[in-house]
């Protein structure tokens, strides 16, 4: 395995290396979603754990990497965390995907025919805003934070990142925005989460992640 494996490999799953800062973000995150629930915004309510449920299919699929090359996954959280729950996320990850597609959906203009810079906005949001998360994962790089062990996925080839990292984020999150009837949304929501659950009860157990 890699340096930076090894040391998340470490401390993956690890109760000892929880800190106080979680209640407060967890609090966070149940007062911003408490406040769209209120509000009856279903489709911003959904939309938000639709990309919160493709992150975690993202690091899954990266974690699966792990077991079966036994070198490395495509990216590590190997840092201080209070909590890791996979070899590329943390807890304080999770947190913050978990708002992030309320955070987008809310800047989405209410006529999905209105352009922005001669984009349709849906397209323009997507583009920006995986361009945006790929510039913040680059210093996160930098920083030691966020490890990339292979060349195709890196700070001088950022396209994959771009491509298979966050366009599908995106791409899902705004589709059941945009959805016009509930049950579809909820239908898209239980499909994703229902993988993410699936995975986790059946591969974990299996220590392959």
């Amino acid at each position: 395995m890699s340096e930076a494996t090894l040391q998340a490999m470490r401390i993956l799953r690890d109760p000892a290396t929880l800190q106080w800062y979680v209640i407060p973000l967890l609090a966070l995150l149940f007062y911003i979603y408490t406040i769209e629930v209120q509000k009856r915004d279903w489709s911003l309510v959904l939309a938000g754990l639709t990309f919160w449920g493709m992150d975690w299919i993202n690091e899954i699929w990266n974690a699966l990497v792990l077991h079966f090359n036994g070198f490395a996954p495509v990216w590590g959280a190997p840092g201080k965390t209070a909590f890791l729950i996979l070899a590329g996320l943390n807890i304080e990850i999770t947190f913050m995907f978990a708002i992030s597609g309320i955070i987008w959906c809310k800047m989405l203009p209410a006529d999905r025919k209105t352009k922005i810079l001669g984009l349709p906005n849906r397209w323009f949001f997507i583009i920006a805003g995986s361009i945006f998360c790929v510039i913040i994962e680059c210093i996160l790089n930098a920083a030691g934070m966020l490890t990339w062990d292979y060349p195709w996925w890196s700070r001088s080839a950022p396209w994959l990142i771009f491509l298979i990292g966050y366009v599908p984020f995106f791409l899902a999150s705004f589709w059941v925005y945009d959805m016009k009837k509930i049950k579809n949304k909820l239908i898209a929501v239980s499909v994703v989460w229902g993988l993410v659950l699936g995975s986790l009860l059946v591969f974990i157990p299996m220590g392959w992640i």
